[in-house]
């Protein structure tokens, strides 16, 4: 999932980057300072998994959790994951400092949107329902993930749609893997922790009747 230097077309990195910046702003304003040691340790969840990778034919695949991630901390995933990824290229080399926009924007935006459109379900039922939504949000998000690299890939090239169809094929393992374990954290939360999954939909204050 991360792309290096030098293979994304600028027209592609520039506007991936655009999203990412205003994802990071709206991240940073929804990052209160409760929620900070849950952004601590989910960025590192992040930064952990994604750094193992596993041989799959002529690709490596590895675990994102990104679904996870948007559920648990909604707008915030951009800053948590932006972290992460900067990390990961700066000291061991996966991705690059260019495309870290790109990168941003493939694996933050589909976890915030898979995040966004499981929590009110999560919140509504109980624990089974809770974890059913969960499992479908982490599959999905790397799923859009991979549609999302892909996509790039395409777009910058047509030499690199080989590759770009080979990523989407290689992560669907680890699609089942990831809703498979974001169905078991989103159970365990829901029985111990149910105020982290509710819904992040504020509340209007209504007016008292006179």
């Amino acid at each position: 999932m991360h792309i290096a230097d030098g293979v994304i077309a600028a027209p592609v990195i520039a506007g991936a980057t655009i999203v990412s910046v205003v994802g990071l702003g709206l991240g940073l304003r929804a990052l209160t300072p409760e929620r900070i040691p849950v952004v601590a340790v989910l960025s590192a969840t992040f930064f952990v998994a994604s750094l193992i990778h596993i041989t799959l034919g002529p690709s490596s695949v590895h675990l994102i959790f990104n679904g996870l991630v948007g559920v648990l901390l909604g707008w915030a995933a951009f800053p948590a994951m932006f972290v992460g990824l900067l990390l990961q290229s700066v000291l061991f080399g996966f991705g690059g400092v260019t495309v870290l926009g790109v990168n941003l924007f493939n694996i933050a935006l589909p976890g915030l949107m898979c995040g966004l459109a499981a929590r009110p379900v999560i919140a509504r039922f109980g624990p089974s329902g809770a974890a059913a939504a969960g499992a479908v949000a982490g599959a999905a998000a790397v799923g859009l993930t991979a549609m999302l690299v892909a996509l790039s890939l395409g777009l910058s090239g047509r030499e690199f749609i080989p590759a770009a169809k080979l990523t989407v094929l290689a992560h669907l393992p680890v699609m089942a893997i990831e809703g498979a374990v974001t169905a078991a954290a989103v159970l365990l939360i829901k029985r111990v922790r149910p105020d982290m999954l509710a819904s992040s939909r504020p509340v209007r204050a209504t007016a008292p009747v006179s």
